[in-house]
């Protein structure tokens, strides 16, 4: 499987120097290519982009606005997704005097790809200015542009950096996500969930509050508080689960926690299953969930919480339940050899643990 910093190959750049060239007469297409390609094998996704704006900056007009236009008139014809995030790159490490005219770049630019790395840039630099102008996005027609006043704004946006203004101040998007709470597409809906699970992070409270005028009688916003609730749904936090109507105190008890394995290799999947049974002569609205208890570099064990299923369990019932988790090095999560465990928690509460070990 090709890597993917070969999105940002030779042929890519050939392409995009051609086309700024059609827009651009004067742009030096040869020694654009020749400063671009150097040393990209050594280079990766993001520094390939990056090393591509810097290059971009040298062989286009010095006069911002121009370089504007030329880009806008470019990216049309870029393969959409992730390389045409190369122009936001652009707009946010040359465009930060330039306030108006970057962001309603960005604005156009993230119709083809997304501007929600770029946008952080402005944020930093004029948090209330910026904002005021993504408020106006989150109802725009277009979603990728509402997708984007969300996607931007919030606190801890994966791969970039977090935003101090709105830890501090959790209620100042606000307004963002109340315009967005019944969106039609997924897309934005999955953003604004993003969002509010951000704010749940650092303000749980605040986060309840958000959302607690909103109902669950819309389908949409109802998709949206259940998703943004993962994290406090996993740590059995009572408020949430009862907007949801999960049992509170479960009458249920966990028997048979087995593991296929005791001892298992990198790249292996471990098999384990358990019997949930009701003590309770009524019916019980539960989230099983399961987490694994990685051993980190120090030598400690981190849990992380897997959603495993909801289940609506009747009056003296009891499940079989089973489940494979595959142990794989990912760019996000390394594994350490050594003892780990795995942990069922039902509505938040831990209910039976087992050890394995990873083996080197």
């Amino acid at each position: 499987m090709e890597p993917l910093k070969e999105m940002f190959n030779k042929n890519f750049f050939v392409h995009l120097a051609e086309e700024i060239n059609k827009t651009y007469p004067a742009f030096e297409t040869k020694k654009f290519l020749k400063d671009v390609t150097s040393n990209l094998e050594e280079l990766s996704l993001n520094q390939r982009m990056r090393k591509a704006s810097e290059t971009m900056h040298v062989y286009l007009p010095s006069d911002y606005k121009k370089t504007i236009t030329i880009l806008r008139d470019t990216i049309p014809t870029v393969k959409r997704g992730y390389v045409s995030l190369l122009f936001p790159d652009y707009v946010g490490v040359y465009g930060r005097k330039h306030i108006k005219t970057s962001l309603e770049a960005l604005k156009y630019f993230t119709t083809f790809g997304s501007s929600e790395f770029a946008i952080r840039e402005f944020l930093k630099l004029d948090f209330d200015k910026t904002l005021s102008e993504m408020k106006k996005w989150a109802k725009d027609k277009d979603h990728h542009v509402r997708r984007l006043s969300s996607e931007g704004s919030r606190p801890r946006l994966p791969w970039s950096f977090k935003l101090d203004e709105p830890i501090k101040n959790p209620y100042a998007t606000k307004e963002i996500l109340e315009a967005l709470k019944e969106d039609d597409e997924l897309y934005v809906r999955k953003s604004v969930a993003n969002h509010l699970n951000d704010i749940s992070k650092d303000n749980p409270d605040a986060m309840l509050k958000i959302v607690k005028g909103w109902g669950t009688n819309n389908k949409h916003t109802s998709w949206i508080i259940k998703h943004a609730a993962r994290s406090l749904i996993k740590k059995g936090n009572q408020q949430i689960l009862s907007v949801f109507e999960f049992e509170k105190n479960p009458k249920v008890a966990i028997s048979n926690l087995l593991l296929s394995k005791k001892k298992i290799k990198l790249g292996e999947r471990l098999k384990f299953s358990f019997e949930l049974e009701s003590n309770k002569n009524q019916e019980q609205n539960l989230v099983v969930d399961y987490a694994i208890h990685y051993k980190k570099l120090s030598g400690e064990l981190a849990p992380k919480v897997f959603k495993l299923k909801e289940i609506k369990l009747q009056k003296n019932e009891k499940l079989s339940i089973t489940k494979e988790q595959l142990f794989k090095d990912f760019t996000t999560r390394k594994h350490n050899a050594g003892l780990h465990k795995i942990e069922i928690l039902i509505n938040g509460e831990s209910y039976g643990i087992q050890e394995f070990e990873l083996l080197a």
